[in-house]
């Protein structure tokens, strides 16, 4: 069983110094590239984060503070990976709520422009949540009946991810081929944001999705409350979600 691709797609993980998209940083990263003629193209490397690694994050991928800090920073390799994955979709295990969310963190930060809006999203953990409600570790043994090796360091991780996707496809009849129906069928929810802090109503409109505005017209709340935008522009949000609610302001008020 081959993925059928309209375009690239990208598979990718990442290693992390915590769970935190807005303050962690990305210590280790995979890339598996499939091209429409069945070329499969990997790179994995380590990053230097340049904060601190959690001792809880080591003690799970296994990577110290020692172990990276004569490598790059994601700034210095920023546009080599934007310019790898190209035009690519992109997919991965919990990927929509924390692998996508902390890749844009780090190309704003890079000052890296990587547009998501023309790219479809597949997150093999949502799909394997709806099916069978496991553990990447368990998806793997399942659909490839093989045991993980190397768990928790992005290139295993990343390979078992493509793997399981392709016996998911091959096990349920429901699930098409192609990655526009994937992208859709493993997408929770209908954020504005990547992290979910806006979201899109049965309207279609950008509302909040959070605190003493939930529910309410991001554009409503920022015309009758401006302060608002400033206290989140200032907050521990993280910048993607700035930058959508930048972009709400802008193309409301003008400024």
């Amino acid at each position: 069983m081959n993925l059928e691709l309209n375009k690239p797609i990208v598979f990718f993980d990442l290693e992390t110094t915590g769970v935190n998209v807005a303050t962690d940083r990305i210590v280790e990263i995979s890339i598996l590239k499939l091209h429409k003629d069945g070329k499969k193209e990997i790179k994995t490397r380590r990053i230097n984060p340049t904060i601190p690694i959690s001792p809880e994050s080591t003690s799970i991928h296994g990577i110290s503070d020692e172990d990276v800090k004569d490598e790059p920073t994601f700034k210095s390799l920023a546009k080599g990976i934007a310019q790898f994955i190209g035009n690519a979709d992109l997919a991965g295990y919990n990927s929509n709520k924390f692998d996508v969310p902390m890749l844009m963190e780090e190309f704003l930060r890079a000052e890296v422009d990587f547009d998501l809006s023309s790219r479809k999203l597949v997150d093999v953990q949502n799909i394997f949540h709806r099916m069978e409600q496991r553990t990447l570790v368990a998806a793997y043994k399942f659909y490839c009946n093989k045991d993980l090796i190397g768990a928790h360091g992005a290139e295993a991780d990343n390979l078992a991810t493509y793997e399981v996707l392709e016996a998911q496809i091959e096990k349920y009849p429901e699930l098409e081929n192609d990655v526009n129906f994937l992208s859709e069928f493993s997408k929770r929810g209908n954020n504005a944001d990547l992290m979910g802090r806006i979201v899109f109503d049965e309207n279609n409109v950008e509302v909040f999705n959070f605190g003493k505005h939930k529910g309410k017209p991001v554009e409503e709340v920022l015309k009758n409350e401006s302060s608002y935008y400033d206290w989140m522009m200032k907050g521990d949000f993280p910048l993607y979600t700035k930058k959508v609610l930048t972009a709400i302001k802008m193309r409301s008020f003008g400024k």
